[in-house]
């Protein structure tokens, strides 16, 4: 078998790479907002899934806000360690961010005993004590969404965005639901489908503009 890219560098492989997905959105018909179009790029090139193309929703402007709130400082709270493992740290520093994840910490695992609510939903009460703008980007819980939603109603929390893909079958759809209906920015994969790796993709890709 002959292989066309075999001798390409790691840089040329992922530049390649998006050359192949904009031709095959072409080929379908599909022209991103070109606002949008590396959000919506980084997320299929992570998953090879083209149906980020169109399950992506954006509040109006969300590119644009949450990637200059990210250059004027804003850090990242993720729901796992692995969005935290993927997004780009020394970049994201360089802007005077950083990426913060509670869901391990002994206070909150030990309030999750005490309480039976998950790590992900303390996690929320605890990032609302922050006092730092922060974008969140939640992949995994939808627990997370919902306890987000429920802190933004209330006034506790002014988030500068929010990033909400979680994967999964039990409320996750709906918790996404929620976050559509706040008036903060918002990125958001609607129906199942999701993931760390897919909120760590939009993070970076709100990072490298």
């Amino acid at each position: 078998m002959i292989l066309p890219y075999r001798d390409l560098k790691p840089d040329e492989i992922e530049q390649k790479s998006f050359e192949i997905i904009s031709s095959e959105l072409d080929r379908m018909g599909i022209v991103p907002e070109s606002e949008n179009a590396p959000v919506i790029t980084r997320a299929i090139h992570t998953t090879a899934d083209f149906d980020y193309a169109s399950n992506l929703c954006f509040s109006k402007g969300a590119t644009g806000l949450l990637s200059d709130a990210i250059r004027s400082g804003a850090s990242i709270v993720s729901d796992t360690q692995m969005t935290m493992a993927g997004i780009n740290k020394r970049r994201l520093s360089e802007y005077g961010g950083q990426v913060i994840c509670f869901m391990a910490d002994d206070d909150i695992m030990l309030r999750s005993r005490e309480t039976g609510r998950t790590r992900a939903s303390l996690s929320m009460d605890k990032a609302a004590d922050l006092k730092e703008d922060v974008i969140f980007a939640i992949g995994n819980a939808p627990t997370a969404l919902i306890r987000l939603y429920e802190l933004v109603r209330a006034g506790l929390l002014h988030p500068k965005g929010i990033i909400a893909v979680p994967v999964g079958f039990v409320n996750v759809v709906e918790a996404k639901e929620l976050i559509m209906e706040l008036t903060c920015p918002y990125i958001v994969a609607r129906g199942r489908k999701g993931g760390s790796n897919v909120a760590a993709a939009i993070v970076n890709a709100l990072i490298y503009g």
